[in-house]
C-alpha cells in the first residue's frame, strides 16, 4: 500500500490579501452623491422672483420656512405651489400646521404694485399670520432715488 503525500500547498488561505477592495467604498459615495443631488433642489423655492435690493443686516431664518411669493403678474404661490387668494388662508394653516404664530417670508417682485401688496399683507392679517418678514436681496450700495439713507425704525437721523 503506497501512501501518497503532496508536497502542494493550500496558498489561498495562508497569505494574506496585500490590496485594498476600494470597490464597496466607491459604490457607498456614488449612492450619496445621487441623494444629495436629489435632495439639494428639493430644499429651496423655485419661483423666480425679481426681488429688490436692501443695505440692512440679513436675519437668522427658522429651519422649515413658509415662502410666500407674489410674482409680477400678481399670481400668489406658497412654496412651489401656485394658489388662488381666497385659499390663502386654508394652505397657510397646512403649511404652518395651524401655527398661527409661525413667521410667513413674503418675496414680492419688484415690478408688483404697493397696493396690491398691501392687500396680500391685509389678506395675510386677516387669517391671523401677524408675523409677516418681507424678503429681499441685500445689496451694500445705496438704494438709487435716495438722497438719504433709510433709517431704522425707532432711530434718530
Amino acid at each position: 500500500m503506497a501512501i501518497v503525500t503532496s508536497n502542494r500547498r493550500d496558498d489561498d488561505d495562508e497569505d494574506a490579501m496585500a490590496d485594498i477592495n476600494v470597490t464597496p467604498f466607491i459604490d457607498v459615495m456614488l449612492v450619496l452623491l445621487i441623494v444629495f443631488m436629489i435632495a439639494a433642489p428639493l430644499s429651496t423655492v423655485d419661483v423666480p422672483v425679481n426681488l429688490p435690493t436692501s443695505s440692512a443686516e440679513a436675519t437668522q431664518r427658522p429651519e422649515e420656512p413658509i415662502w410666500l411669493s407674489l410674482g409680477e403678474n400678481l399670481t400668489l404661490t406658497l412654496g412651489n405651489e401656485a394658489l388662488l387668494a381666497p385659499d390663502l388662508q386654508a394652505a397657510l394653516d397646512i403649511q404652518s400646521k395651524g401655527k398661527r404664530e409661525a413667521q410667513v417670508f413674503l418675496r414680492a417682485d419688484r415690478v408688483v404694485p404697493y397696493g396690491d401688496l398691501m392687500t396680500v399683507l391685509d389678506q395675510l392679517r386677516a387669517a391671523g399670520y401677524l408675523h409677516v418678514a418681507l424678503v429681499g436681496l441685500q445689496s451694500t450700495t445705496q438704494t438709487p432715488g435716495l438722497s438719504t439713507p433709510i433709517a431704522p425704525m425707532g432711530a434718530t437721523p
